[in-house]
């Protein structure tokens, strides 16, 4: 059924969108508990807004699987800022396309490489109407643990968004 969704949003239609109800896209988060519980990142919308929190109380974490629901997402977007900047349209719709690729590939093994780095994720998601859930798909993570997607498009994702993550501020 993903797969139907995912290339259904792909069709001959000009649009970006997945689901028309999918409000979030993608996912910088950094948590790092061994230096004052630290936890900042930030969100891209559906139009494209990048909202950003700095240790927002009571935060709504995906789970394990990284899904999470429409409601807590919902809930999130409350306790973020504007960044003052906001991704083009056309920006959007390309890194938005490759979220069908990326949700496909496999993500490497983590693998600890440091201590007391914390840890930062790339992340982009999949919503289902009928279940009122967020998938998310790993494209990266780094700090104590690495890991990353397979997928040639999530090193294009990361870069992308570590190129934004430098034109904000969300300390």
């Amino acid at each position: 059924m993903l797969a139907v969704l995912l290339l259904s949003a792909t069709s001959c239609r000009k649009s970006f969108i997945i689901n028309e109800k999918q409000i979030l896209f993608f996912q910088y988060d950094h948590v790092n508990h061994a230096w004052g519980n630290q936890h900042h990142g930030f969100v891209i919308d559906n139009e494209g807004n990048i909202l950003i929190y700095n240790n927002p109380g009571d935060w709504n974490f995906p789970d394990n699987d990284l899904v999470i629901s429409d409601a807590d997402i919902e809930e999130n977007f409350t306790k973020c800022a504007p960044a003052g900047i906001k991704v083009e349209e056309d920006e959007l719709q390309k890194y938005a396309n490759y979220i069908r690729h990326i949700a496909m590939s496999k993500v490497t093994a983590p693998r600890n490489v440091a201590a007391d780095a914390g840890k930062t994720e790339f992340i982009c998601y999949v919503y289902s109407s009928n279940t009122g859930l967020y998938k998310g798909y790993l494209i990266k993570m780094e700090g104590d643990f690495t890991a990353e997607n397979l997928n040639f498009y999530s090193k294009k994702v990361t870069v992308w968004m570590k190129d934004i993550l430098k034109n904000i501020d969300i300390y």
